[in-house]
Parts: C-alpha cells; structure tokens; sequence
C-alpha cells in the first residue's frame, strides 16, 4: 500500500458494548450504519472478572460473557456475516474456548460457519503457585493471599488480536486483553503499524479508550445531561480511524444522545490515572495534550496521543475469596424516617452481635450502614433536608456464611417489631454472597506468551508485547493562561465552572475536571489542589490524592487512593465503582468573579 493510499485509508469501527450488561440496542442499532468495517465489544471490568470467576467456581463450562453469544451475536450473526463485518470481543473471559464453542453451536442452528479465532494465554492461574514461591508480591509491595485464587489473569495488548484478523478471522474472541486493544489490534491489523510506532500505538489506544464505555462517549454520563436527547435509543459510538490513530467520532444517523467535545473530553480523562502515564501492554500514551474539537454537528475530531515505550512486564490479577456478605434493604417512611432507620440498623446489628456471641462466633469484619435519600454519601457536605421517606442499607461482612445467617433472618422483624412504616423487604430474603477480592500484580511479558486459535491450528506468540527502554514523559511548556479578573467574588458551585467525570481504579478513583472556557482553568487550578480534594473526601478517602495537569483539554486529573472501600465486589458501599464522586464534586465550592457568576 503507498503512502498516499495509506494517509487516505479510513476504518469504520463501532463500539457495541462497554460492560457486560450492556444494551441490546447498540448491535442492531450500529449495523444500520454504512460502510462499517468492525463491531468490537468490551465485557471485562475488574468486577466482572470477579463475576466470571464466581461462576466459574460453580460451573466450570462457565467463565466468559454468555450475552455476547445470546444477545449480541445471536440475532445479529447472520447480518453480520452477510455484511462481512468483522468482530472483535474480549467476551472469552475466564474461558474462551468455551465462549466459541458456545457462538459454533448457536451459529450451525442458523446454518452458519463464521471463522472463529481464539486469543488466549491471559489465564496465567496455572503458574501462580510457582510465581508465590518465587517471592510475588502485589504492586505495593504486600505478599500474596495465601488462598488458592479462583482466577490469575494478565492484561494482555493487541498483536495476538492483529495476527487473527491477518489468519482471516471473521471474529477475534479474546480472554483479558486490556479494553483497548479490541480497537488497537484491528487498527495495527488494517495499516499495517509496526509494533514500535508508539504514537500511532498510542492513538490507537486512545481511539479504543474513548469508545471502550459504549454510550459514554455519545452523551452517557455526561455533566450536562439535560442536554442528551433521547436516553432510550442513545447512540452507540463510531469512529472513522486515520493511519495517523486520529479518529472522528459520531453516532448512528437518527439516535439519541450527543456528539460534543465536553463529552469526549470526559471520557478521554475516564479511569486513565496519570494522563502522561497511561500504561499499557503494548504502548505508554500520554494524553496530556489531546484535543477534542467540533468538525461539524455530531462529529468530533480526537487527535493529540503521543506515544512511549511500554515496560517490560504486564499488570495480572488474581480474584480470591475472602470471606462473605450481605447487603440488606428496606423502606422506611413517616415522620422523622431517618431517625427510625437509624436505630432499626442499630437495633439490628445489636441484635445480631449478641447472637454470634452467644454462638461463639466473631463480631462482623466490617459493617456499613447508609441512609439511601439522604445524602449518607455526602458525609459532612449533606444538606439537611427533612424527608418522610428513607431506604435504610446495611452491608455486614464475615468470615463465615453462617455469621451473616443471623442478620439475613432477623431484618424481616424489623417490619412489625421496630419502627412504624418499616417495610422490611423489597424481594424476600437477601442472599449471602462470597467476597471476591482483587490481587494486583506484574509478571515478565517473556513468561506470558500468547496463543492464537484458528481453524484447528495455533499459532504461539512467545513475546506478543514489545518493550524498549522506558522514558519519563516529555515535558510540556506551562501554557499561558488568562489572568483571573481582579474583582469582588461570589461563592459558586464548581459545576459552573466545569464539567466531571468519575470512575474506579480498583480501590482508586479517579476524577476527570474539565474546565468549560480557557480563562476557567487558572482558577480550578488554583482553588481546587490535591489537598482541598483530599479534604472534601475525607470522610471516603484514606490514601493520598494525586492531581495531574491536563492542558489539551484544559483539565484536571485526580487520583484518589484507598477512596472506594475495597472497590468493586470487595466493597461494602453502594457506590462501589465510584461513579458518584464527580457529582458530588460538582458542588465543590469555589469563590468566582463576580463577572462570571
């Protein structure tokens, strides 16, 4: 391919799915777009994995996205077949091979023959022993579960992804590749990028970030919602991709939601930690100076990644249980509800405690007890509003399933025994779960070779992710920011100064800030420090907070560690993933110009 033909070449990519769970919407909704070249679904959260090794545990036929067989490709396989579209999913999970024998079975009941690739080698359980003998440690330094885990996986990149879509894979089925190497792969695959062009690697990576959370990039989740047409058919992302990694993005013709470069920029900061150091099996991409500008109505240009070479070992995680829990439910109305359901969870736990006393079984591990409606997340920045209406949650840990039996029974005499106006359960009796915690760790790429299955041959990969030296970032010239108008100030919310965007890094959270002008910037920069945020959260947050300057998007990055009780499946909170804090954020108070205000 020339050059020329190269700069002129586009791909069409669709983001059909960006957790398991997704919308059914989104397949059918992107096969009415023309000219689409790949589907590629993202199913792998940290929780998820968690979920996988859960019922893997009962089953072990199970372990991978079964709506990926059922819902997405099942009404869709014939279409896309026809089409010669080309998909691109990490929904193997915990069992890829199985995931494919599933989408066979479903496929020959139509009297289709896709051509099925299988990318594994992330199951890295089978070694995990060995790496505990040999001295592993978690990424703080902390020793190894001594539990055997239900999963060990590594987040792997994108050239075993490439290599099956080069064999002529009709669809790439992968285990734990990282969320962006679904897009990466097909990139590298139809341009043909070295596997050391870090910008382009780059660029790929962030094409597959933006798109990797579905309808996040088109109007989900964004700061000004009211803005966001038509939730019930919003749409699902499209990128058209350049040789460079720079993309545009829009949506299906006809759907809802919003293609804006507030939105984007949102996503682009979404769960990256330190925007100059975003770190990836196949690429380190620094997102500082991204851009995100309007083309045209419902088209946004991203371009801006640079690239630097990866490091020389993958990140892995381990799941393993660490006891059980129960997170219990019940409404409370009336006059002073929140004083009721505050000694209904009193009374309960009191109850309860003496009865594993009585037994000679451990108090709980851990209890958490929230007033759902009035603001018990807020901590010390709840407005007092009264309410006549309150759902009480109590969460308890345990090491033993029966510890919890006490608690799980007794809620229900809450409902003619405690306060009047209890409804004591919404579906019956709660069920007690495992505590599926996550290990985080590295391992050397060279003791992680990939394998690709296609067509009753394999093809292994023994180093399927490069490395070089490793560089620190570049540095990046202050950019030169308005003067702050001298003048009288007024106290203003943060949200009318600039729009955010939350989500988890595990126990982390990280918190995207962007500002809504230019002159904004150099008065969130100023008021809203590391320490100002630490504070605000105090009452969540247990670690440090970190800030990171994000000029491109005139932005704010934060990550703030220990912020989510354990993260995940592994927290007691009802907002385990974070997903809250920008929000609360939003109100953060901030002492404007008057001009502004």
């Amino acid at each position: 391919m020339s050059e020329s033909v190269k700069a002129a070449k586009t791909v069409r990519i669709g983001g059909a799915s960006g957790f398991w769970g997704d919308s059914a919407i989104a397949t059918p909704q992107l096969l009415a777009v023309p000219g689409l070249q790949y589907l590629v679904y993202d199913y792998l959260a940290e929780t998820t994995m968690s979920i996988l090794a859960r019922a893997r545990a009962k089953e072990p036929a199970q372990g991978y996205a079964t709506d990926f067989v059922l819902a997405a490709m099942g009404p869709n396989l014939a279409e896309i077949l026809r089409r010669g579209i080309r998909v691109v999913a990490n929904a193997g999970g915990l069992n890829p091979q199985a995931c494919r024998d599933a989408l066979l079975k479903v496929a020959a009941q139509q009297g289709l023959s896709p051509r099925i690739a299988v990318v594994s080698g992330d199951d890295v359980r089978p070694h995990f022993a060995q790496w505990c003998a040999d001295g592993l440690t978690d990424l703080g330094g902390d020793p190894v579960p001594t539990t055997e885990p239900w999963s060990a996986n590594a987040y792997i990149g994108a050239q075993g992804i490439a290599r099956a879509l080069a064999l002529g894979a009709d669809i790439v089925i992968a285990g734990r590749c990282v969320d962006s190497a679904v897009v990466v792969g097909a990139l590298a695959h139809e341009f043909g990028w070295d596997w050391t062009d870090w910008d382009r690697l780059a660029a790929g990576t962030l094409a597959g970030h933006v798109i990797e959370c579905g309808a996040q990039a088109t109007g989900g989740l964004f700061t000004d919602w009211e803005r966001v047409a038509d939730w019930d058919c919003i749409g699902y992302p499209v990128i058209d991709c350049a040789h460079d990694g720079s993309f545009v993005l829009s949506k299906p013709e006809g759907a809802g939601g919003l293609i804006d470069p507030a939105a984007v920029a949102e996503q682009v900061l979404y769960e990256v930690g330190d925007p100059a150091n975003y770190l990836m099996p196949d690429v380190t991409s620094d997102f500082r100076m991204v851009r995100t500008e309007l083309l045209a109505p419902g088209r946004v240009r991203v371009h801006g990644a640079r690239g630097r070479a990866p490091g020389t070992h993958y990140k892995g995680n381990a799941t393993w249980q660490d006891g059980y829990q129960i997170s219990l439910m019940m409404a409370i109305r009336g006059i002073d509800a929140p004083a009721k359901a505050r000694r209904t969870a009193d009374a309960l736990l009191a109850r309860t405690r003496a009865m594993l006393a009585e037994r000679h079984l451990p108090d709980y591990t851990e209890t958490v007890v929230e007033l759902l409606g009035c603001e018990s997340q807020y901590g010390p920045h709840a407005r007092a509003l009264p309410t006549r209406e309150v759902v009480l949650r109590i969460g308890a840990r345990h090491p033993v399933a029966r510890g919890l039996s006490f608690l799980q029974r007794e809620c229900s005499s809450a409902g003619t025994s405690m306060a009047a106006g209890t409804r004591s359960s919404f579906s019956g009796r709660v069920n007690i779960q495992p505590v599926v915690k996550v290990f985080s760790f590295l391992v050397p790429k060279a003791d992680v070779p990939m394998r690709v299955e296609f067509e009753g041959g394999e093809i292994v990969l023994p180093v399927a992710a490069l490395s070089a030296e490793t560089q620190p970032p570049v540095a990046i010239d202050a950019v030169a920011l308005p003067a702050i108008p001298d003048e009288p100030r007024v106290e203003r919310p943060l949200v009318t100064l600039a729009y955010a965007r939350s989500g988890d890094k595990g126990d982390d959270e990280n918190i995207g800030v962007i500002a809504r002008k230019p002159e904004y910037l150099a008065l969130l920069r100023e008021q809203l420090t590391a320490e100002a945020v630490r504070a605000y959260f105090a009452h969540l947050v247990e670690g440090e907070v970190e800030r990171f300057d994000v000029p491109g998007l005139r932005a704010l990055n934060f990550l703030m560690h220990g912020a989510l009780g354990g993260g995940g499946v592994a927290s007691l909170r009802s907002d385990p993933l974070g997903k809250s804090y920008a929000q609360m954020l939003l109100d953060f108070p901030l002492s404007v110009p008057r001009s502004w205000a």
